[in-house]
């Protein structure tokens, strides 16, 4: 399978907005807007990112749209953040993307933090070389409640 990064373009909201709205994948986000079926907050949301400096990109899969993948936030404080289509989680795609997006943004320290029994995505993290290096809490609008997170780091 070819795993592609490229700018995003307008024609991929539609499907970054039905992927954000698979239930199972939201849950294990965690970390998601308060209400993802909200068009307008998310049309709103992905008008303020792409006119941001951080580094947006559309995952493609043998051509096909399967999610999205960024870097965002001050220097010395960047972080990753990545979303695949569940249709597509298990194939090593989230891996691929996070590997090229990390290749294409050479600053360093990058930081993530994902859901802490969100195993799956702890283990992207770790294969493209990020390590734990703090636990924290945060409200998770997904679950409703206060969950634990882990926060990573990718050093030079």
């Amino acid at each position: 399978m070819q795993i592609v990064l490229r700018e995003v373009h307008d024609s991929d909201l539609p499907v970054f907005f039905r992927q954000m709205n698979d239930p199972e994948a939201v849950h294990m986000a965690a970390f998601t807007p308060k209400d993802p079926t909200d068009r307008d907050a998310f049309d709103a949301h992905w008008k303020r990112i792409l006119a941001s400096d951080a580094v947006n990109r559309t995952v493609l899969a043998d051509g096909d749209v399967v999610g999205s993948a960024a870097v965002y936030g001050d220097p010395g404080e960047r972080e990753v953040t990545y979303w695949i289509d569940r249709a597509y989680w298990g194939r090593g795609i989230a891996t691929a993307a996070l590997r090229e997006l990390i290749a294409q943004v050479p600053d360093r320290p990058l930081y993530a933090r994902a859901a802490a029994d969100n195993a799956g995505s702890l283990r992207v993290l770790e294969k493209c070389g990020f390590r734990v290096t703090a636990h924290a809490s945060g409200f998770a609008h997904a679950r409703g409640a206060e969950i634990d997170e882990v926060v990573l780091t990718l050093d030079a």
